[in-house]
């Protein structure tokens, strides 16, 4: 599933292609809204919270999409061939030169854009909400430890608690930590873990390559993430990858078992 910056990422490109235009064609591909027309609405904006994009129009109605696994918005130019098979399209919003094109978009809603708190109101704070500040880290940090024996991993991931990570900036928030995924949230600084997660999330927001390292370089992104029998960049142990979780919070996950002491499953 993407991480918080992709879908922000994702939302600010969307928003500078479409915001101010009006949709020349505007068709939704979902069973649910397959007699909606979007054409003549004018999009007033498009913008993401924690994993969820909403594309808001002039008239008060906003269309949610959330990407999961495999879930993408494409931007094409007039004319411009598109990338990937018609079946995969869930959704096209085009304006006289711009066509934003979602595939393999999932729950698909559109609604007014005054209750779209009713689809992400459950969620923690926004770790790249554009006002986020010290209240929204108390926040976090008290959601984040209000279950004192959960594992970090599993808790980090909980968008109830703060949105935006994900599997990626969880394991490397762990090893940044100095913990193992596995070990309870009480074993962790719980202030440091939020700090580290807004850090990381906010210095990949604008760009499509993922670093937590501070390093671009090809092997150099990540300390752990799909690092799994190269050697840990600090400590020079191999790099291990095992499975956290069970059933639909099932995940696989990397650490060092030098550089974070705790239990292993």
């Amino acid at each position: 599933m993407p991480e918080g910056d992709t879908v922000f990422l994702t939302a600010h490109r969307l928003d500078d292609a479409l915001a101010g235009n009006t949709v020349t064609r505007g068709e939704i591909r979902h069973p649910d809204l397959s007699t909606v027309d979007l054409k003549g609405r004018v999009v007033a904006g498009v913008g993401s919270v924690g994993k969820h994009l909403f594309t808001r129009f002039d008239d008060g109605l906003s269309l949610h999409s959330h990407l999961r696994m495999d879930g993408s918005w494409h931007l094409y130019r007039t004319g411009e061939r598109w990338r990937r098979p018609s079946h995969q399209i869930r959704a096209i919003l085009s304006t006289s030169d711009r066509s934003a094109v979602g595939f393999l978009l999932h729950d698909l809603e559109l609604l007014p854009t005054a209750e779209e708190s009713r689809l992400v109101g459950h969620l923690g704070p926004d770790l790249l909400h554009p006002e986020w500040d010290a209240a929204m880290a108390v926040e976090a940090v008290g959601r984040l430890t209000a279950d004192p024996s959960r594992q970090i991993g599993l808790a980090l991931l909980d968008q109830r608690v703060m949105a935006g990570v994900g599997n990626l900036y969880k394991a490397e928030v762990c090893f940044l930590l100095g913990v193992s995924p596995w070990s309870p949230v009480s074993a962790a600084d719980a202030a440091r873990a939020v700090e580290l997660s807004h850090k990381l999330l906010l210095r990949n927001a604008w760009r499509p390559e993922q670093s937590t390292t501070g390093d671009l370089a090809r092997g150099r992104k990540h300390w752990v993430y799909e690092r799994q029998g190269k050697r840990c960049l600090r400590c020079g142990h191999a790099v291990v990858r095992a499975t956290q979780g069970s059933g639909v919070q099932q995940r696989p996950t990397w650490y060092c078992p030098n550089c974070q002491p705790g239990p292993t499953t």
